[in-house]
């Protein structure tokens, strides 16, 4: 058995979703671990061994060093079972590329959307959580249903979770080993000196991916035998490079720090076979890789962190894949997290840190260009002058699908450069380049975890360079998201912070985005008093700078607010100074709509006369302006009004020239 990550890796998962994806197939060449399984499967329904909770789900926890194949044997076992679980099978994996745990908050909402709604209870439900870091991840995510399943995977045990065994694993037993090196070199080469293959899978300790990677290069020399590959893994020295993170620096989560502890000693010397014999420039390839956002790189990619042509890099990758050494995937290909650590020694002992950064620009600068492309296709828009045919998308499908793909990677990209503090200008770049990509993916309103954290992102960089404009524009974006989910108080918070930066910047158009919008969370918060003051304040500064398109929106909100606490008359003076303004301006389908604001406030204070009359100019406004939806809404409008003066005649002529509209294409509003 391999180690998940170099055989198979689960489909990425959709913006928004939380890293929750349907559960993948088992890894190719899955050999041996028989009693490891057993036992898992027993305890599957085995009394007194559960979450805990006699409510909860039955957890089933597989521990072991990365490369010992921990993720295969969970997906091995849910395959096993997951025909008992027939209202649901996701996998998700609960630690980011950093290293650092994924909050449970987004895990539960994308299981929430995979799911069609909250968990219900009773649900037969089957979720392997892999690389849990904490047993506070694994308590949050537990399905309220004892019917239902998980498998975790972790480093080890998990203190905290009452009556979870795990079960740990070491070394492939020997007959399995051997059964793993014949997968790669043929059973013939194998049968021809049994002995040799045990002493070698012996030395390996029956580390699956040490084995992997020797079978793979055993496979390179037919001619060698066993014993002779055995005589020199001994003289490889067992000591791993200094894993000296190539990431940006600074305090390290405890998460991240763990998966750069040394690697095994049989692992070291596999991996030393493997890369001592690699050419200088692919070896300097391979050791570049780990500067990959996420670990996660295609061929144009390598060829920018390494310099060299499109094909070069394309042929070394798939050497890569055909040694052991990256995980394969159709275009995409992943650097294997227990291989990450001494590829990241290798590179800080033979790289100095201006190469490494120019790599890293470089890389970034090819992400920054690709999401402007993905942007300008997903709006339909022309590409910039002078983009390379080659990361140009040709359609709005192709540039929306590359973008789901490389989301989790693209958003290790942006962590990372803004992390680093030495590319602030490309991370600046790139997170803006981003966002714009996110507007225009369909259905980005789901996507707001994400946005979060890339606004998040900007303001760091914007305080750490005393970058005043950007941090008002990032904190009033943070205070939108935070309004948007109900989380006014914060909100108001990142507001009035936004509001002392935009001053001190003398940034109007910030300083009115930001009065506005304390004026419309006050709102949301019933506080219409709050509200029309700050609504006051913005109209002012409109006002001051001669913004008349700004005026006629505030007026308008004005006017919703003074009608929503009964003041009519007000309101009515508001919504006309917002039609005359929008009139001045040349915007007929404005005029018209506030003129049409105007006739419902009329209604209102139970002036129906007056409403119609409000109505017809606002219908003769709409149709000047030839807008056919917004014309059918005020017949719409105008009919119910014709109702209540009792004019059922007419009511029924503004109906069908409605229906008229609709039949020609007008949606109903």
């Amino acid at each position: 058995m391999t180690e998940q990550s170099l055989r198979s890796d689960p489909a990425g998962p959709r913006p928004g979703d939380g890293g929750v994806v349907v559960l993948p197939g088992v890894p190719a060449n899955f050999v041996g671990r028989e009693r490891e399984l057993a036992e898992l499967l027993a305890d599957i329904d085995r009394p007194g061994l559960g979450s805990g909770t006699p409510t909860a789900a039955r957890v089933l926890l597989v521990a072991g060093r990365p490369g010992t194949g921990r993720t295969a044997l969970a997906l091995r076992l849910a395959a096993e079972v997951a025909e008992r679980y027939p209202d649901g099978r996701f996998f998700v994996r609960l630690t980011s590329a950093e290293g650092t745990p994924v909050p449970v908050e987004q895990v539960a909402r994308g299981l929430q959307r995979a799911l069609g709604g909250p968990q219900a209870a009773r649900r037969r439900l089957l979720l392997v959580l892999d690389d849990v870091v904490q047993a506070g991840q694994l308590a949050a995510l537990l399905p309220d249903s004892p019917d239902s399943l998980v498998v975790a995977t972790s480093g080890g045990p998990l203190s905290g979770v009452p009556d979870v065994r795990p079960c740990t694993l070491g070394g492939l037993d020997t007959p399995a080993a051997v059964q793993l090196l014949a997968a790669t070199l043929g059973a013939t080469r194998v049968s021809c000196d049994p002995r040799g293959a045990e002493t070698l899978v012996q030395e390996l300790a029956g580390h699956p991916t040490a084995l992997h990677l020797t079978a793979a290069w055993l496979a390179a020399r037919p001619g060698l035998s066993f014993a002779d590959t055995t005589t020199r893994l001994r003289a490889i020295p067992a000591t791993p490079p200094a894993a000296r993170v190539p990431r940006p620096a600074g305090e390290m989560p405890q998460a991240a720090a763990d998966r750069y502890q040394p690697a095994a000693g049989e692992l070291v010397r596999a991996f030393r076979l493997a890369y001592d014999a690699l050419p200088g420039a692919a070896a300097r390839m391979l050791r570049l890789l780990v500067l990959a956002p996420a670990g996660v790189v295609d061929a144009q990619g390598a060829s920018a962190l390494a310099g060299c042509a499109v094909d070069a890099a394309e042929a070394a990758l798939g050497d890569f894949v055909r040694g052991g050494l990256v995980a394969g995937g159709g275009s995409l290909h992943r650097v294997p997290g227990c291989l990450e650590p001494m590829l990241a020694g290798l590179l800080a002992e033979a790289e100095r840190p201006e190469e490494v950064r120019l790599a890293r620009a470089r890389m970034l600068e090819r992400t920054v260009r690709l999401l402007l492309s993905c942007r300008a296709a997903l709006a339909r828009e022309p590409v910039e002058e002078g983009m390379p045919r080659a990361l140009r998308f040709d359609t709005a499908q192709a540039a929306a699908g590359w973008l789901e793909s490389r989301l989790p990677a693209l958003l290790a990209a942006a962590r990372s450069a803004v992390a680093d503090g030495e590319l602030d200008t490309l991370a600046r770049r790139l997170v803006a380049a981003l966002v714009r990509a996110l507007a225009a993916f369909p259905g980005g309103d789901a996507m707001a975890a994400e946005r979060y954290e890339l606004h998040s992102l900007v303001l760091d960089v914007a305080e750490r360079r005393g970058l005043v404009r950007e941090k008002a524009a990032a904190l009033i974006n943070l205070g939108d998201l935070d309004a948007a989910a109900g989380r006014t108080d914060r909100a108001l918070d990142r507001y009035r912070v936004a509001l002392d930066a935009a001053r001190a910047c003398d940034d109007r158009q910030a300083e009115g985005r930001v009065l506005e919008a304390l004026g419309g969370t006050y709102l949301e918060r019933r506080d219409p008093g709050r509200a029309f003051d700050w609504y006051g304040r913005a109209l002012a500064l409109r006002q001051a700078g001669g913004e008349l398109a700004d005026q006629a929106r505030l007026h308008g909100r004005i006017g919703t607010l003074l009608a929503y606490t009964g003041q009519y008359g007000p309101a009515l003076r508001a919504w006309r100074t917002a039609a005359g303004i929008s009139k001045r301006l040349g915007d007929l389908p404005a005029q018209a709509r506030a003129l049409a604001e105007a006739a419902r406030v009329q209604e209102s204070a139970g002036r129906p006369d007056d409403a119609v009359r409000s109505c017809r100019d606002a219908l003769y406004w709409a149709r000047q302006a030839a807008d056919r939806r917004l014309e059918a809404a005020l017949l719409l409008r105008l009919a119910d009004l014709l109702d209540r003066l009792g004019d059922p005649e007419g009511a029924r002529l503004q109906r069908e020239a409605a229906k008229g509209l609709f039949s020609r294409g007008a949606q109903p509003g």
